[in-house]
């Protein structure tokens, strides 16, 4: 392998859906963004179940985010995106 590819596939950031079922899922979506992933999760099935726990995996995730140096946001009324350092959520103003 060049050194440019092994430069490149460190650098390479991945997108990722995933469906929030419950706050146990919490330490997976941690762990998938501190490996550059650009996470888009579906809350519907946790927010029809216990909204409660739904507010609280939130906050959760906004504290991680906020301490890593990434970006969350939410994506209408069933998904939110969190991404790692150094990709921020366009939302609007320059």
């Amino acid at each position: 392998m060049l050194a440019s590819e092994e430069t490149k596939e460190k650098s390479d950031i991945f997108l990722k859906a995933l469906t929030l079922r419950t706050a146990a899922d919490i330490e997976s979506i941690k762990t998938d963004v501190s490996r550059k992933m650009i996470v888009i999760l579906r809350v519907t099935p946790l927010a029809q179940s216990d909204s409660l726990e739904l507010k609280n995996a939130i906050e959760k995730l906004y504290e991680f985010s906020a301490a890593i140096g990434g970006d969350i946001a939410r994506l209408g009324e069933e998904r939110i995106v969190i991404t790692p350092p150094g990709v921020k959520v366009w939302r609007g103003t320059p």
